[in-house]
């Protein structure tokens, strides 16, 4: 059965979420982010602003699981996972 837009947006935000919170990560957590976010934006009539954060974090999530340091590449982006779950907080 497949998940709902809702319950993509809340478990992207909760993956998002946990690096924030816990400063690190695993790279099936990133191929995870990527999948969803490109699960998401095939959805249809999504806005121009979603969009780009979506991308935003499929680079992120694309960036993370080739980082040999993930840990630091999670450090490195604190703010704007911060922002992002904000953004998602926005639309969901």
């Amino acid at each position: 059965m497949p998940i709902s837009h809702q319950d993509k947006l809340t478990l992207l935000k909760d993956i998002l979420n946990n690096h924030q919170m816990d400063c690190c990560g695993t790279v099936s957590e990133c191929e995870q982010l990527k999948r969803l976010v490109k699960s998401i934006m095939v959805q249809p009539g999504l806005d121009q602003h979603t969009q780009s954060i979506l991308e935003e974090i499929y680079y992120y999530s694309q960036h993370g699981s080739q980082s040999a340091q993930l840990d630091n590449h999670i450090e490195a982006h604190q703010s704007e996972l911060s922002q992002w779950v904000n953004e998602i907080n926005q639309f969901s």
